[in-house]
């Protein structure tokens, strides 16, 4: 029972696993600060509280991509223009995917993003789509057909990967270029296996392919068979066979 008014203070507190000694002794229970309804609100801010939010998280992105078929996630610019042929490939991948038996995966933004979630609604194919707590609006747009939104980026990414059986990467900027090299970086490391990635758009990306062979090959910070680890096309085609080769499918 607790201690009547006036005993000795305690000298050492367990709170679940945690013991406290001393001036680390917490006034009142757990419970009682939990069925408390004043103080202030700050405990939502700190980082035992994060915990759960991330861990709720995972549990709801598991639990919505759980049974998913086998998928590829499609990468590219927010900034893509509708009508532009940046735009009209990333529909073009979108279908191809589907009718290759894949569900498309996606950062459920605008520009290339919609442009892949749309190619796979229209194919009648899984649209899915991955969104991100910004400082600004964006949200998911219109042809997801699941839709998660992630507070952490680390939580999101995990996504793209674990439900994923490879990646596409259209022209995009820091947010496809972080992707694209996290999953390279799994890939060298033998943390993912089986895992193409292909990148598309070879004017885009030839200028990055020559940096990496003749700076960060020929200085000698990579190795010459990390540059098989991608593959570079303009032709949907030809994505879609490379991925279809790797996986299996």
């Amino acid at each position: 029972m607790g201690n009547p008014e006036g005993s000795r203070a305690l000298e050492e507190q367990r709170q679940g696993p945690v013991l406290r000694r001393r001036d680390q002794v917490q006034p009142g229970t757990t419970d009682q600060r939990l069925l408390d309804t004043e103080g202030d609100s700050e405990w939502v801010h700190t980082d035992p509280w994060r915990v759960m939010r991330i861990q709720s998280e995972f549990v709801e992105g598991f639990g919505a991509l759980a049974e998913l078929p086998s998928a590829i996630s499609v990468f590219g610019s927010a900034r893509t223009k509708p009508g532009t042929p940046e735009y009209e490939a990333g529909i073009r991948i979108g279908k191809a995917l589907v009718d290759a038996g894949f569900a498309v995966i996606t950062g459920g933004g605008p520009g290339a993003m919609e442009a892949a979630n749309r190619g796979a609604r229209e194919a009648n194919g899984i649209s899915v789509g991955l969104g991100i707590e910004l400082p600004f609006e964006q949200g998911l747009n219109q042809h997801v057909d699941i839709g998660v939104n992630f507070r952490y980026f680390f939580v999101r990414k995990t996504m793209f990967v674990k439900y994923a059986s490879g990646f596409v990467v259209l022209p995009g900027g820091l947010g496809t270029l972080d992707e694209l090299f996290e999953a390279l970086t799994l890939v060298q490391t033998g943390k993912v296996t089986r895992f193409p990635i292909v990148l598309f758009g070879t004017e885009y990306w030839s200028g990055l392919v020559d940096w990496l062979r003749t700076t960060v090959v020929g200085g000698g910070k990579a190795s010459e068979k990390d540059l098989l680890l991608f593959h570079v096309t303009d032709d949907v085609e030809e994505a879609v066979s490379l991925v279809t080769k790797e996986t299996g499918l």
